[in-house]
């Protein structure tokens, strides 16, 4: 059936939440009997997931799509292109007269519709309806992100993801625990749960609605439904305020759930945190990030740091530095403010100049690099298990490369390991003997 329909070629550009869309839109084709294409050329149809979070991504989209649209063109027969996701939903009205190469354009409340739409730019006629699977996930890496939710309510006054994703709502749980169960029995040794906001997930169900109703208690669930196997459960993209008594207790207390807790901050002074619509100050979260180190033995922290909001005085700058480097976390992600169209901040008097951010931004980076690769070189000397994800060609010949509990998978560096003889997905012991940047040097304990 998928050879008669034809095959297609996935690209996907932006946050592991994008990759998540991709795959569930790829599951839906393949059950629909689409083959996946190994090449742009050989493929009856091209999906673009495209990610507009930034106008830098929104520009990388575009760019790719219409790289794509030349390279295509220059072969034997046109391929139609279908872009999909953030820019879409972002500028939806726009695109067609923009981009006339693009056959279709789907949002990000469509994709479950992403068969019919396939169907309609290649010519395929059913006389039934198409088969949709009860999981929609095609997962055979050892990790695997799992979205919990969509949307947000935040209303940060940087960020367009409200207006592309919409409303915040919580996917329900057993919904989660479904697709859970059907990646460990896949082979799945790693479950990634993520969200716009993984904090305040399940506050918007109704009264009505039965089961885990807090992430703490969605947590407990996740393990217990991977149990016996030996899987790791991870959860990015916590909000400070999310940080209640249950959740730590919940990431302290279950060990499937390991103590890396991603945290984004942006800022630490008060009067820039008000300004982006956001709560704390720097001494609210120094206790916090201390209270977790305290009560979460071994706590690993990620965070996310902004450079150049509009407004914000040399002395706010260095303030923010000053910060990151008392707290002292083990990775921080950093961004130069972007102004972004239909945002508060857009409209914001005291926009920093492109030079001072570019110099803020370097400073900032410059600083996670080097906490960064200390805590990467703590790490030496010590045991730990990793997870072995794929094989790289190096100069030396094939090497294995995994990732250990405190590195979150394509985030936070890789662990590159000694052995010869495993396979991908395997959990193998190791002892870390060297570092360089975040990479670790992990030698097989058999």
């Amino acid at each position: 059936m998928s050879e008669a329909l034809g095959s297609v070629f996935y690209i996907t550009l932006g946050c592991a939440k994008n990759e998540v869309d991709t795959d569930r839109m790829r599951a839906r084709l393949t059950a629909a009997g689409y083959a996946e294409a190994a090449e742009p050329a050989d493929a009856s149809c091209v999906i673009v997931n495209t990610c507009s979070f930034l106008a830098s991504a929104t520009e990388e989209s575009v760019t790719a799509t219409i790289e794509l649209a030349e390279e295509v063109a220059d072969g034997v027969r046109s391929v139609p292109i279908v872009m999909c996701g953030c820019v879409p939903s972002r500028y939806g009205d726009e695109l067609p007269q923009e981009l006339p190469e693009v056959a279709a354009f789907v949002r990000t409340d469509e994709e479950d519709d992403i068969v019919s739409r396939v169907d309609a730019v290649v010519g395929t006629h059913r006389a039934e309806p198409p088969f949709i699977p009860d999981t929609l996930r095609t997962v055979t890496a050892a990790s695997a992100y799992v979205k919990i939710s969509d949307g947000c309510d935040r209303f940060c006054s940087f960020c367009a993801i409200p207006y592309i994703r919409g409303r915040y709502a919580s996917r329900p749980a057993d919904d989660i625990i479904a697709e859970v169960r059907e990646l460990v029995a896949g082979g799945v040794r790693e479950i990634v749960l993520i969200g716009q906001d993984t904090g305040i997930w399940g506050t918007d169900f109704s009264d009505d609605v039965p089961g885990p109703r807090t992430l703490a208690e969605l947590l407990c669930a996740v393990a217990e439904a991977v149990r016996p196997e030996r899987v790791w459960v991870r959860v990015l993209y916590l909000q400070p305020e999310g940080m209640t008594d249950e959740l730590i207790a919940a990431i302290r207390d279950t060990p499937e759930v390991l103590p890396y807790i991603d945290i984004p901050i942006q800022h630490c002074n008060e009067r820039i945190l008000a300004a982006m619509r956001r709560s704390g100050s720097a001494p609210e979260l120094e206790a916090l990030f201390a209270r977790l180190r305290a009560e979460i033995p071994g706590m690993v922290l990620r965070s996310t740091a902004m450079a150049g909001f509009p407004g914000e005085t040399d002395e706010e700058a260095a303030e923010l530095v000053d910060f990151l480097d008392r707290v002292g976390f083990d990775y921080t992600s950093v961004f130069a403010y972007s102004r972004e169209d239909g945002t508060l901040a857009a409209r914001m008097a005291d926009q920093v100049d492109e030079e001072t951010k570019r110099e803020r931004t370097q400073t900032l980076m410059d600083l996670a690099e080097s906490l960064g690769f200390a805590a990467t070189a703590a790490h030496v000397g010590e045991r730990a298990e990793v997870i072995i994800d794929g094989v790289e060609e190096t100069d030396d010949g094939p090497e294995f490369v995994g990732h250990a509990w405190f590195q979150a998978p394509d985030s936070d560096g890789a662990v590159h390991l000694d052995v010869t003889d495993a396979r991908v997905g395997d959990m193998v012991t190791c002892e870390f003997t060297d570092s360089f940047c975040y990479e670790l040097i992990g030698h097989v304990v058999k």
